[in-house]
């Protein structure tokens, strides 16, 4: 399995309208795409009294079984129109230690993402246990999707998580809140 996100940082005074409106009218183009398993389109807004944030974002998040899928997309129609309309964006992955996931993610409200520098000598197989720990547990607590990550070219560790509703209560430093406005995931009862 590998993740994937890409943020794209919009203007302060970006109409978010637009972003919820893209969502809206291309989210269910994934629901069937190949290799995927899932897609969640996030955005975040300055101006969001629930779940405010520091910019405005687009910043959808993948959850590929394979390189394949994911170099399908990269290289399809889908990837060239976003990055007609935004440019091209770097394009982050990680690889999963764990990626714990309920069978139907679609009532997704709220994701979370973190990112933390994994030190130089800490020992990877104790910190890789602690984080599957740390993903089941969240999991258990209501969680949707609980995912635990590490890029080891940079060598940082991604913690993402999918909610079902929205959580303020989860606002913290380097702690990105976005609200979900679809989620693709094939196989999905619909």
């Amino acid at each position: 399995m590998i993740t994937m996100q890409y943020d794209i940082t919009l203007p302060a005074d970006y109409d978010m309208a637009v972003i919820r409106h893209r969502i809206a009218e291309k989210g269910h183009l994934l629901d069937g795409f190949p290799g995927l398993a899932f897609k969640a389109w996030l955005h975040a807004s300055r101006d969001d009294r629930e779940l405010p944030s520091r910019d405005n974002l687009y910043a959808p998040f993948y959850l590929w079984h394979d390189s394949e899928g994911m170099n399908a997309f990269l290289g399809g129609a889908g990837f060239a129109t976003l990055a007609r309309d935004f440019g091209r964006p770097a394009v982050r992955t990680w690889i999963p230690w764990q990626a714990e996931l309920a069978a139907d993610l679609r009532n997704a409200a709220c994701a979370t993402r973190e990112w933390a520098a994994i030190p130089a000598h800490a020992d990877l197989g104790s910190l890789r246990e602690t984080e599957i720990a740390a993903a089941r547990q969240d999991r258990a607590a209501g969680a949707l999707a609980a995912i635990a990550a590490y890029d080891p070219t940079g060598w940082t560790l991604l913690r993402f998580r999918l909610w079902p509703t929205l959580r303020p209560d989860l606002a913290r430093d380097g702690r990105q809140l976005y609200r979900v406005g679809h989620v693709s995931q094939p196989g999905a009862a619909r």
